[in-house]
């Protein structure tokens, strides 16, 4: 089963610092019909101006993840964590407890674009985490990386929830597949570029929802950037 998401129908929030588009319902966006995904709450497409950013605010019992397509975004919490991450820097923040954070872009001249989602954790009230590291090298010479699991295999970020995030980038006419299980469902964002799944095609920020899936054809019919969730 197949469910599309256009890019045009997400919600969209224009702060003149900041324009965000929302997937699902997020801060004065509400649409009844899609507040998440399983455990899967927020995909937020931010871009930042330069010179600009989030100031300290709160979050509790919630993993948070940064992906960074372009830019850079400093990072700042009450772990003492400061940090910078860069274009294909994958951070997760597990606010459990609470965690107070601010997100600025340092770049005067430049913007910075990148995906924050939220994932609802197993379990409330644990301790607060951080995980950060960079997975562009192997996105450079692989068609699909993991890069957030349950446990932190295969090179991956650990998260507190039986979620698994993959990035992938494909060639004009590359194609993957991906063994799924028929329990489990899919979730894809695109980032860029156009790819075809079961036929369909879907481009720069559509999303398509998957379930009862076993096996996922994906050819890529230009140079395209996608998200991958495999969730419960």
């Amino acid at each position: 089963m197949m469910t599309i998401r256009k890019s045009s129908d997400r919600g969209l929030a224009n702060h003149g610092w900041l324009k965000s588009r929302h997937t699902f319902s997020f801060a004065e966006y509400y649409d009844p019909q899609h507040m998440g995904f399983g455990p899967l709450r927020v995909i937020n497409e931010d871009r930042i101006k330069g010179g600009t950013g989030f100031s300290s605010h709160p979050h509790h019992d919630m993993e948070i993840i940064s992906y960074v397509i372009s830019g850079g975004l400093r990072h700042k919490d009450s772990m003492g964590n400061v940090t910078t991450i860069s274009p294909g820097e994958v951070q997760r923040m597990s606010a459990g407890t609470g965690i107070v954070h601010s997100e600025y872009n340092n770049e005067m001249d430049t913007e910075s674009h990148f995906f924050q989602i939220w994932i609802i954790p197993h379990q409330r009230g644990i301790k607060p985490d951080y995980g950060q590291k960079s997975f562009e090298a192997d996105l450079r010479t692989k068609k699909i990386v993991h890069v957030i699991s349950p446990e932190g295999t295969n090179g991956s970020i650990s998260i507190n929830q039986d979620a698994n995030m993959y990035i992938s980038r494909l060639k004009k006419y590359d194609d993957i597949t991906f063994e799924a299980k028929l329990d489990r469902k899919l979730w894809i964002q695109i980032i860029k570029g156009k790819i075809e799944i079961d036929g369909i095609e879907i481009e720069t920020g559509d999303a398509v929802a998957l379930s009862k899936v076993s096996s996922l054809l994906i050819t890529s019919k230009d140079d395209s950037e996608f998200i991958l969730f495999d969730l419960p």
